[in-house]
């Protein structure tokens, strides 16, 4: 058994026909395309509970690409007219 279906069964006291009512329910409610936003959601929050029970520092957001400066337009010189 994997350790979910552990939690669910010894934890919550569900079974495998509870759990799949459960989902069927939560697809009626949030609809098809709302519940892979909802798990990505869940997956972040158990991520960033994850990392605060090690007590290790989150990792720093990587650094923004520097913008180049802008470079100055050079003045062209007057063309010498013969005539």
């Amino acid at each position: 058994m994997n350790p979910f279906s552990t939690f669910l069964a010894g934890f919550l006291g569900l079974g495998g026909p509870e759990v799949i009512i459960i989902l069927i329910i939560l697809l009626v409610l949030f609809g098809g395309s709302k519940l892979p936003e909802l798990a990505k959601g869940l997956g972040k929050s158990i991520k960033e509970f994850k990392q605060a029970t090690r007590d290790e520092p989150a990792p720093p957001p990587p650094a923004p690409a520097p913008v180049p400066a802008p470079v100055a337009p050079v003045a062209e010189k007057p063309a010498d007219r013969a005539g």
